[in-house]
């Protein structure tokens, strides 16, 4: 009778094994999948910001850079790579960032694989404050200052349509946001219409996403650390959330609340992100697609992911539109397309 037993006792063991033996492997499989793709991001991060200090209208060897980096003496090298190369490959990294995750963000929380950081006005917003500000002649901290209360004026001020006397979903959010955006949009095309000379130049580039005049800051810094702390806190929440309000609300998901945090974060994030470089487009849509297709929609990877992934192309856009016409520049935003969109393009073909 116990010879039984002990038989009956190791077959459950063995069972227990065996069905223990698939979830493990493919784990195994998930795991090393985003460990390769973090240690890519990770290597071409740091390959891009090194690339970005040593290629310019000035090209500086390697250890010239080493030279200005640890000496920090008043020589050519050392001002063009301190006060020039170094704050704004930061900057360009930080944009790029921003914008990648609130993108990610975004789309989940208006539940449309087409939103981005901009659908909502921030950047409608920001554009005309900063607009009015060139126009009036004032440069430097003024066009900062200026383009962050504009965004979040915008900010509130569609939160407090959309919100009403009620609770607001998010296809009330959305089409509020667009209306928003219209209006800023006519405004920018009045102040432009009503612009001449040189001013109307400096306007372009900065609606099209400029890094020329980007001043670093660590309260953009903070900001940044701080909303992809917080993101990645509730990156479980929100993977019950993309599948629906009811489905969140059953497995015991405040969607309100979830819904509050993400608008908040996604919009502080634009804001941020606008103020620093202007509005550089197609990153905050194309990143989180991308990411997307190559790891699904796990947010617990898709947002540090789609995070790094977004400083890179940026930086790697700011370095070629140093380079390409040096010494005039482009505008980021451009190539920010001209270099996301036939990547996307390709990576979704060999999806489908």
């Amino acid at each position: 009778m116990q010879k039984k037993r002990n038989k009956k006792n190791e077959g459950f063991a063995l069972d227990n094994r065996v069905m223990n033996n698939k979830p493990e492997s493919v784990s195994a499989v998930f795991v090393s999948k985003h460990f390769v793709l973090f240690a890519v991001l990770t290597f071409s991060t740091i390959g891009i910001f090194i690339a970005s200090l040593l290629i310019g209208s000035v090209d500086i060897s390697a250890k010239q850079l080493l030279h200005a980096l640890w000496v920090q003496d008043d020589s050519l090298v050392s001002n063009v790579v301190l006060e020039l190369r170094l704050p704004r490959t930061v900057v360009g990294f930080m944009v790029g960032a921003m914008l990648a995750l609130a993108g990610a963000l975004m789309q989940v929380l208006l539940r449309n694989p087409l939103a981005e950081p901009y659908i909502l006005g921030i950047s409608g917003g920001a554009s005309v404050a900063v607009l009015i500000t060139m126009l009036l002649g004032l440069t430097g901290i003024w066009i900062s200052g200026s383009a962050f209360i504009g965004a979040i004026i915008s900010m509130l001020l569609v939160f407090g349509l959309a919100h009403g006397k009620g609770d607001w979903s998010p296809v009330r959010l959305l089409l509020t946001g667009i209306v928003i955006a219209a209006g800023w949009g006519a405004l920018i095309s009045l102040i432009l219409s009503i612009t001449q000379g040189p001013q109307l130049r400096s306007m372009l580039f900065w609606l099209m996403g400029d890094l020329s005049y980007a001043i670093y800051s660590n309260w953009s810094l903070m900001i940044l650390i701080g909303c992809l702390a917080v993101s990645l806190m509730i990156s479980r929440s929100l993977n019950v959330l993309a599948r629906g309000e009811v489905q969140a609300a059953t497995l015991g998901v405040s969607p309100k609340r979830v819904r509050y945090i993400v608008y908040f974060l996604s919009s502080l994030l634009a804001a941020s992100a606008v103020t620093l470089a202007g509005s550089v487009g197609f990153v905050g849509l194309i990143v989180p697609h991308t990411i997307r297709l190559m790891v699904g929609s796990d947010h617990r990877v898709l947002l540090p992911a789609t995070f790094m992934l977004g400083g890179c192309l940026v930086m790697l856009a700011d370095c070629l539109a140093r380079t390409i016409v040096a010494p005039q520049q482009l505008p980021v935003g451009v190539l920010t397309a001209i270099i996301g969109i036939p990547v996307f393009l390709v990576i979704l073909r060999r999806q489908l």
